[in-house]
């Protein structure tokens, strides 16, 4: 098995090797074993996944909450010529179920859904006659109300287990607390799981806190002093960009990313970042998730983090390549007073709630009973302004919504354009003898992209399609808007706007039966994750390293020797051994002599440990000098 996995890795992926932790957590899959895997952030989970999937016969399904990781991964894929599809909010009804078949007949080895899906009929009963080999759960916090981003659906895995029991469920998260790691097992009903957890401590990275009134203009310093690639996070869209051009003028290549950019600003950005062209990325959190970019030195933030987990995920984006890097963490009292009012705000009001939920059913013209399972696009600032709400707490309202699973929004969104052939090859010659004009634009579809258009989804851009075909791209749009009218192909143009999928039958909003006291659990929950970001900040005792260890419940008391804290001691314990060295030279340079026990009362200093060490450096030195009788004199 061993060898049949690092051939897949090899040959497919093209590594050498296996990082630390991976080929462990393949074998057990392979050996058909429920395995949870805790893997730092670049630790390489998918590679945990798709090797023992391609080494077995069958499908594998992957279970994410993100969207853009989930599209990335099926492209990366597919350039590898690797049969693999996606379902996801925003998708019509026909290409679902053009994916779903094509999993059943069609020899595919991955199935990336998001988790909401996995309780619509439709997909339970296709998912019951594939072929399944093993069911793998990316971000599999997700499943647990003490993790920090619940998911509802998450729920349902255990559930459609049942229709395949005897496939192995492999668990992957990059940061989960004890109790959240035993919630993934219970709740995922894993069967005497193998458990690989690697350690939280990074022995590179070194971890700061910085008190700073003026945090841009420490940010700054701090870029000019140390090197290389770096992130800065900030917590606002528009901080990206007035941070930035701060940056670009300070005469520091920089640029911004957020999730209301449209796709191709985030491709390019994301781009010129990767290939080293621009050296500073300021980004919300919108950015990072499934970069693989191993030389970043350096991730700022300007921001404090809601969480430990959040925060651990974002500073680990530095030093994945085993070198030196830092990871800095920029406040003053302003922001931690902040923190405790945002903790606050992110459970509002039982009837803000319910007034949001009406105001999206009147939004959407959705009536009661109707809509499971709708996707729309989704604009919140709009949204907010129309019904005279306060967009922050509305934002946090829906993700209250999103937890109770009556809703689902997706922020960073983005659907290609995608084109497929509804009709069989001889139907659509009649259709073109019939229609002379339209039959120039088939002949451009079928010599691009050949007989899959018959079989899948394919996607498109509009533009160089156009050009192939050498119409303008309006006319070309006019036309498959035509072809998807009359049934010859379905044309479903891209989306770039955040989504909000109803989860369920649209409720009567005054009888929508949220569960109050476990609402009021989730705010505990959440204002127990501010207060420890608040001890983590405040504490300059312990190893930051520990603490975030300690936090994870990892036994470790070996500290790393290069964070914030453990510098600061080491610069005490130098300037403390300085003092008493020159207390010991100055004493015995008076002549008087004294033996190690007696030094502290002779010399007027503290009783210290350092002492005996020092006087052994001394002698060391040749500076002075241990006599017969155990007293100690300088040396001439």
């Amino acid at each position: 098995m061993k060898e049949q996995a690092l051939h897949i890795l090899q040959s497919v992926f093209g590594y050498p090797e296996f990082r630390p932790g991976q080929l462990d957590i393949v074998l057990s899959v392979l050996e058909g074993k429920d395995t949870l895997a805790l893997l730092p952030t670049g630790g390489g989970k998918s590679i945990c996944f798709q090797v023992p999937a391609l080494a077995k016969e069958g499908i594998c399904l992957v279970i994410s909450p993100l969207i853009a990781l989930m599209k990335d991964q099926v492209d990366n894929l597919k350039k590898r010529r690797i049969l693999a599809a996606a379902i996801y909010s925003g998708m019509g009804k026909r290409e679902i179920d053009t994916i779903l078949d094509n999993c059943i007949y069609g020899n595919y080895k991955f199935l990336y859904v998001s988790p909401e899906r996995l309780k619509t009929e439709i997909f339970i009963e296709r998912f019951k006659k594939m072929k399944v080999n093993l069911i793998a759960v990316d971000e599999a916090h997700c499943i647990s109300q003490w993790g920090y981003d619940f998911r509802p659906p998450y729920l349902e895995i255990a559930e459609i287990r049942t229709h395949h029991p005897a496939v192995p469920c492999l668990a992957l998260t990059a940061s989960a607390t004890l109790m959240v790691k035993q919630d993934i097992i219970d709740r995922l009903k894993l069967q005497k799981p193998s458990v690989f957890v690697r350690s939280f401590t990074r022995k590179n990275l070194s971890y700061a806190v910085r008190m700073a009134e003026n945090k841009l203009e420490k940010a700054i310093d701090i870029l000019r002093r140390i090197p290389g690639s770096a992130i800065v996070y900030v917590r606002s869209r528009k901080g990206t960009k007035e941070i930035a051009t701060t940056l670009q003028q300070m005469g520091i290549s920089a640029t911004f990313y957020h999730a209301g950019l449209d796709n191709a600003s985030r491709e390019e950005r994301q781009a010129t970042w990767k290939a080293n062209k621009v050296r500073v990325m300021v980004a919300t959190n919108a950015f990072g998730m499934g970069i693989d970019k191993p030389d970043v030195r350096m991730v700022i933030h300007i921001d404090v983090p809601e969480n430990l987990e959040n925060y651990y995920q974002e500073a680990g984006r530095a030093g994945r390549d085993e070198k030196k890097a830092y990871a800095v963490l920029l406040t003053n009292k302003q922001d931690l007073e902040v923190l405790d009012e945002r903790a606050q705000k992110a459970y509002p009001p039982i009837e803000y709630l319910r007034r949001v939920y009406q105001s999206l059913a009147n939004h959407y013209r959705m009536a009661v009973g109707s809509g499971e399972m709708a996707s729309f696009d989704f604009d919140l600032p709009q949204f907010a302004d129309q019904y005279k709400l306060e967009p922050v707490t509305t934002y946090n309202a829906l993700k209250v919504l999103q937890e109770n699973d009556f809703v689902e929004l997706s922020e960073s969104f983005f659907a290609p354009s995608t084109i497929h052939f509804l009709v069989n090859q001889s139907k659509l010659y009649e259709f073109q003898i019939s229609n002379e004009k339209l039959d120039p634009l088939i002949k451009t579809l079928l010599r691009t992209f050949g007989g899959e258009l018959f079989v899948e989804y394919i996607s498109i851009q509009e533009s160089k399609l156009a050009k192939y075909a050498g119409i303008p791209e309006s006319e070309l749009v006019k036309q498959l808007k035509y072809l998807d009218q009359v049934g010859i192909l379905a044309y479903h143009p891209r989306k770039d706007t955040p989504q909000i999928t109803f989860l369920t039958p649209r409720y009567d909003a005054g009888k929508l039966p949220l569960d109050v006291a476990w609402i009021e659990s989730r705010k505990k929950n959440h204002l127990d994750k501010g207060k420890a970001i608040q001890d983590y900040v405040a504490n300059l005792v312990l190893c930051r390293s520990l603490q975030i260890a300690a936090y994870f419940g990892e036994e470790n008391d070996k500290a790393c020797g290069i964070c914030d804290v453990c510098l600061s001691k080491k610069s005490k314990t130098a300037l403390q051994q300085e003092k008493i060295r020159k207390r010991i030279l100055e004493t015995l340079g008076m002549g008087k002599v004294f033996t190690l026990h007696n030094v502290s009362e002779v010399c007027g200093i503290k009783p210290d440990p350092l002492i005996g060490t020092l006087l052994r450096e001394l002698e060391d030195e040749g500076i002075v000098a241990t006599l017969p009788d155990g007293t100690i004199k300088i040396q001439h």
